[in-house]
């Protein structure tokens, strides 16, 4: 499943620059699937919106770092655990229970992506 940040977030930015796939987004910033990975022309978002890997949409969150569900892959395939949730000192980067993959579906998005 994806990885989520909490409210308990203090804005520190430690998990931002730990993340391959660019998920990670300070609050307010506008986000997109082609930041930071390979993809080009349309991508199907998780919940099956077909869009421009290149669109830029609506921050997820205002006030606090936020994480994108169709970018995070846990760090399957790259770390053995989720970089984001390891460097965190307030323990805010948590998993998404919304966001349920298996292995191989983390992998095969992170597959999709770079």
């Amino acid at each position: 499943m994806a990885i989520k940040i909490t409210e308990e977030c203090i804005n520190c930015g430690a998990c931002e620059p730990e993340c391959p796939n660019n998920a990670i987004y300070e609050g307010g910033v506008e986000w997109a699937i082609a930041d930071g990975t390979s993809v080009k022309g349309d991508f199907t978002l998780i919940d099956g919106t077909v869009v421009d890997a290149a669109q830029r949409n609506a921050p997820i969150a205002v006030d606090t770092y936020y994480i994108v569900p169709t970018k995070c892959t846990e760090c399957q395939g790259f770390h053995e655990e989720p970089q984001c949730a390891a460097v965190c000192p307030v323990d805010c980067c948590v998993p998404d229970e919304m966001y349920r993959e298996t292995v191989e579906e983390l992998l095969a998005k992170k597959e999709r992506m770079h």
